[in-house]
């Protein structure tokens, strides 16, 4: 029996029409009608500029990112989807500030609206740094359907938790 662990919070009746879908083998058949489309970001190169089209396309203005990865450890070590880290360092006489973002590994075979929900919450740490009112006005501002995508992505994740995959 799968675990509903990304979906904790969520009310009881929701959950059990979810534990319903699950048990009946038609939640992988809804996520994949709803959600056909396939992405083809699979090297970190390729996530890396499909990174900064979306920053350039919606924060302009933000800082530079360095680094941006897909991290086959994230879940593993810090219970996440996607990491933004922020580094500052001393080198000579001038502070340097890297931003750097990692995306769990799970998301190299995810359908596409699934890659971009994330890639845009993680970039949406670069103007606010937690999840407050403002995070998730920016979310909605790049994502229009933010939440709803948020929502599918976490079945989805339930989903393969069902299945037995590593998410």
């Amino acid at each position: 029996m799968a675990s509903l662990k990304y979906l904790a919070g969520y009310s009881p009746e929701l959950t059990a029409q979810v534990r319903q879908w699950l048990d009946s083998g038609s939640l992988g058949q809804m996520l994949q009608k709803k959600y056909p489309a396939q992405h083809d970001v699979k090297t970190d190169k390729a996530l890396y500029g499909y990174t900064i089209a979306l920053k350039n396309q919606f924060l302009r203005q933000s800082d530079p990112l360095s680094k941006v990865v897909y991290d086959d450890k994230i879940d593993v070590l810090h219970n996440a989807l996607g990491l933004h880290s922020f580094v500052s360092r001393v080198q000579g006489g001038k502070l340097k500030a890297k931003h750097e973002i990692r995306i769990a590994a799970v998301f190299k075979t995810a359908p596409a609206a699934f890659l971009t929900m994330i890639v845009v919450h993680e970039l949406a740490h670069l103007r606010e740094k937690q999840h407050n009112k403002a995070f998730y006005k920016l979310c909605t501002y790049m994502l229009p359907d933010y939440h709803q995508l948020e929502f599918d992505m976490r079945l989805y994740l339930t989903y393969l938790d069902g299945l037995g995959k590593a998410v």
